[in-house]
């Protein structure tokens, strides 16, 4: 088909900006293609049933600490690796099953459901803070006004970080995170990352003796409790680095959710006005949201054993990148893959993983979605992009970096000034003023 895969391809700037032609390609070969022996991974998996079977094979791992060990990585010698590495995120198995059932016992449904309330709070508070910036038509960014804060203070109000503190996580959690994306990593970004990590770390040991001291109905509380109960089950360097690693996690992927999800809508006014004539859709939204544009677009796995997928020999110790964002797009689960579509049934997309390392805060990322989009929506009636949104170049925890809109119509609020009423969907001219 005169298409050849290579992963500088994959890292380039074009199909960073828009991944999607490249996974159509991909799609063409088959559900996986090897990689050059040289490359850092023996496969690319794109098709939706390989990933989905990476994802919950116990043959396939991700990168524990015996990895790295192995491949001859320096990896104590940075802190922000050593926090990735203590957490759930890259536990081996047992470690990880240990660590979930103890951080599933204090993130409960019934947790979850209580926080609604508070997620209401939050938003309307930001939506009437955007509403201030992008007064009079001002152009306003809703990344920095509400995508990016929303979601930073429901998981602090989940955690149980103080509302004073909240303000201070977000540019450290930016630094910390910029080590998960594929490919080399600046000395300047992997330093700014270690500090953000070691930052983060003294930050919740602090708030740790605090809640031990004076504990609140808070998951830091909570987790303080069950680590003093229990001190052989969950070590206080675990504890310590799946709290960061929480909070990022629920901090960035929702911030992404609601920026990429705000683009599509409004690129889309059919879509947008059956939302909201119907807010009992928002839940379909969201999941099409995640399917069609997820926030992160990847994960690593590598074989404890000598295995395949899809018919590719993967050797022991030999990792595989899996395109989760590429799943999502399979014509073969996923008809019409490239149309965004709410009312698509079984909609079981990846964007929250799959298998044992299924995100730990997806319920409270769908009920955010679920929640304040509705409430957005309705709240700027002629919400619209004031210019065109800042780039989006990353595949982990993708979305953009700047939205910028407008909250109200310039030339209504001229009508406006000039007499003219439009309540009620009517325009009204008052006659008693020269036009």
């Amino acid at each position: 088909m005169g298409f050849s895969v290579s992963l500088d391809d994959l890292l380039g700037d074009e199909v960073r900006r828009d991944p999607y032609p490249y996974y159509a390609r991909l799609h063409e070969l088959g559900e996986a293609v090897p990689l050059a022996p040289t490359a850092p991974y023996a496969a690319v998996v794109h098709g939706y049933d390989a990933a989905h079977r990476v994802l919950r094979d116990p043959v396939f791992r991700v990168l524990d600490a015996d990895h790295l060990d192995r491949a001859g990585l320096r990896w104590r010698d940075h802190a922000v690796i050593r926090t990735l590495q203590a957490s759930m995120f890259n536990a081996p198995p047992d470690d990880h099953a240990r660590v979930r059932q103890l951080f599933g016992q204090a993130l409960t449904a019934r947790r979850v459901t209580a926080l609604e309330p508070a997620i209401l709070r939050i938003a309307d508070r930001l939506l009437d803070g955007l509403a201030d910036a992008g007064a009079d038509g001002r152009p306003v960014d809703f990344m920095a006004e509400f995508a990016l804060p929303l979601p930073s203070d429901v998981v602090g109000e989940l955690l149980g970080v103080p509302e004073r503190d909240r303000g201070w996580f977000p540019s450290r959690v930016r630094a910390f995170d910029a080590v998960l994306e594929i490919g080399p990593r600046s000395f300047r970004e992997i330093r700014a990352a270690n500090v953000a990590a070691e930052e983060l770390t003294a930050y919740f040991t602090d708030l740790l003796a605090v809640r031990r001291a004076e504990p609140r109905d808070d998951l830091v509380s909570a987790l303080a409790g069950i680590r003093d109960e229990r001190p052989d089950q969950l070590s206080e360097t675990e504890l310590l680095a799946n709290l960061i690693v929480m909070y990022n996690a629920g901090f960035r992927t929702t911030a992404n959710l609601f920026g990429n999800g705000l683009t599509l809508l409004l690129a889309r006014p059919d879509a947008l006005a059956a939302l909201r004539a119907d807010p009992r859709l928002a839940p379909a939204y969201v999941e099409e949201i995640l399917r069609y544009e997820p926030p992160v677009h990847f994960a690593v796995r590598y074989a404890a054993q000598d295995t395949e997928i899809a018919g590719l020999p993967v050797p022991r110790g030999r990792s595989v990148l899996v395109l989760t964002g590429a799943a999502n797009r399979d014509p073969r689960r996923f008809p019409d893959p490239d149309s965004f579509d709410p009312s698509r049934p079984d909609n079981r997309h990846l964007a929250f993983s799959a298998g044992p390392h299924y995100c730990v805060g997806a319920a409270l990322g769908r009920a955010e979605g679920r929640l304040v989009l509705p409430r957005l929506l309705d709240r700027f009636p002629a919400l619209a992009l004031a210019a065109e949104p800042g780039e989006r170049r990353q595949l982990m925890l993708r979305g953009h970096d700047r939205l910028p809109v407008r909250l109200a119509d310039p030339d209504a609020d001229r009508l406006a000034d000039r007499g003219t009423d439009r309540s009620a969907g009517t325009v009204r001219v008052d006659l008693a003023k020269p036009a």
